[in-house]
């Protein structure tokens, strides 16, 4: 009894590091993605007004980098960037947008479906005063009575960073149903 249970906990552990060393081969997903192939003119996301038409400000996260990121020959300055996902010829790609420009378009090499808890767990609720939940309670009210006055939320973003080995950094980006992720390098 007790040589089964030694040899299954030994195959445990094989799967488990086995299953954590695909996970950290950060270099070979680096070098699998490729510099994308088209850009914008002027810089400009076409797609941009109807992303935004519908909001008091932009629903994509605002992300600020302290210092220089590097994807392959691309430079990311520091600044404050916009994390805009989109989807050119089937393929996910992140934006990096200031001032409504488009400064470095960086592949996705893993989009997956967010769970519905995901974000009840993860950002904190709004704290509402009297008065502000009355008139929230209102507007949703007059809201359903007729939809079209109704105010429409924004998709539920929220970002993870993490520094990896070998000066990666893994971004991942949630923005509504999906989570987005990117690498970068720290160093060139």
């Amino acid at each position: 009894m007790s040589k089964k249970f030694i040899k299954l906990l030994i195959l445990n552990l094989i799967f488990i590091v086995s299953v954590n060393a695909q996970e950290l081969d950060y270099a070979k997903i680096y070098e699998g993605l490729e510099n994308p192939t088209f850009s914008y003119v002027h810089g400009i996301d076409p797609n941009q007004y109807y992303d935004m038409k519908n909001y008091a400000w932009s629903p994509y996260p605002l992300f600020r980098l302290n210092q220089e990121v590097y994807f392959k020959k691309q430079t990311i300055q520091p600044g404050y960037y916009l994390l805009t996902p989109r989807e050119h010829e089937g393929k996910w790609y992140v934006l990096f947008k200031e001032n409504g420009v488009v400064k470095a378009t960086i592949p996705c090499y893993k989009d997956e479906i967010v769970s519905a808890s995901f974000y009840n767990k993860n950002l904190p609720r709004e704290k509402l005063t009297p008065s502000a939940k009355i008139q929230l309670k209102f507007n949703n009210l007059v809201g359903h009575i007729s939809p079209s006055s109704g105010k429409k939320s924004s998709p539920k973003t929220f970002l993870e960073i993490d520094d990896v080995d070998n000066d990666f950094v893994s971004m991942a980006i949630y923005y509504g149903k999906k989570r987005y992720y990117i690498l970068l390098r720290s160093r060139q």
